[in-house]
């Protein structure tokens, strides 16, 4: 079993991480709560692939679903000023991922 370092300053203690534990890879979440918790499925969309199983299954307060949501944002603040910002799918819609560098001719100047 490894140890992760906490940060400095945070408060939190270190981390044990087994040796044999396997990294997730998720690309869709159902979140769903009762009144006293917040429950996150994780699951992974693949082509032709009529259903999906739950991979993962994580059960949380709502403050720590609340302090996650908070970490999250820092955290993907801190990738979009060093890696550029996160496009989301379908914000722009087709003609403005296709068009998006052509603009209209601007009106003669004292129209």
């Amino acid at each position: 079993m490894t140890t992760q370092p906490a940060n400095p300053g945070s408060g939190m203690p270190p981390l044990e991480m087994p040796d044999d534990l396997e990294p997730l890879y998720s690309n869709l979440a159902r979140i769903s709560h009762t009144p006293s918790e917040i429950i996150l499925d994780f699951s992974r969309m693949l082509p032709a692939q009529p259903k999906f199983e739950v991979l993962a299954r994580i059960l949380m307060s709502p403050i720590g679903a609340k302090l996650l949501l908070r970490a999250l944002a820092e955290n993907l603040s801190r990738y979009e000023a060093a890696f550029g910002e996160v496009q989301l799918p379908g914000e722009t819609g087709l003609a403005g991922d296709l068009f998006k560098q052509v603009h209209p001719p601007k009106p003669p100047e004292g129209s």
